[in-house]
């Protein structure tokens, strides 16, 4: 399974968000620290979730950084968030 459908899969099931977008922006980043042939190191994430609207921006990206498991988190070079409720 690409890190892509594994990130989307676990924010899915967490948040049941009203809107999720999932970009694998790796090759933008090539010869950049962390790249690496075939993707799968940068992504951007757009996510709307009613459960995320009360929290400050820190516990907002800890939640997420949560539903995706350490195991996941320390396999992406770059995840830029962009959260609200």
């Amino acid at each position: 399974m690409l890190i892509r459908d594994e990130i989307e899969q676990k924010l899915q099931m967490a948040f049941a968000p009203r809107e999720l977008a999932v970009e694998d922006d790796s090759e933008s980043h090539r010869g950049h620290s962390g790249w690496q042939e075939g993707g799968q190191t940068h992504f951007n994430v757009r996510i709307r979730a009613a459960e995320l609207g009360g929290m400050g921006r820190l516990a907002r990206h800890r939640a997420v950084h949560s539903a995706l498991g350490a195991e996941l988190v320390a396999r992406i070079h770059a995840l830029a968030l962009d959260i609200d409720g």
